[in-house]
């Protein structure tokens, strides 16, 4: 396993391993950087990130905080 993705409507949502800690990256962009993957889901599923470029607020594409809902690459 590589990371953890959750396919939305305006595309997909990973969770990936970088250097020690858990991003999440939304249209190539790195939205934050956790200690755990689970925090990761929490936050996204929250909105709890910075703001990708193209303004969609990750709180709005309905993610789950549950990594079990998320698919392993």
């Amino acid at each position: 396993m590589r990371g953890y993705k959750h396919n939305s409507r305006f595309g997909p949502v990973f969770i990936v391993p970088k250097q020690g800690r858990w991003h999440i990256v939304y249209n190539d962009e790195d939205l934050g950087s956790y200690h755990t993957p689970a925090a990761a889901a929490n936050d996204a599923a929250g909105g709890h990130t910075f703001t990708p470029s193209n303004g969609i607020d990750l709180d709005r594409l309905n993610l789950s905080d549950d990594l079990g809902d998320w698919e392993t690459f």
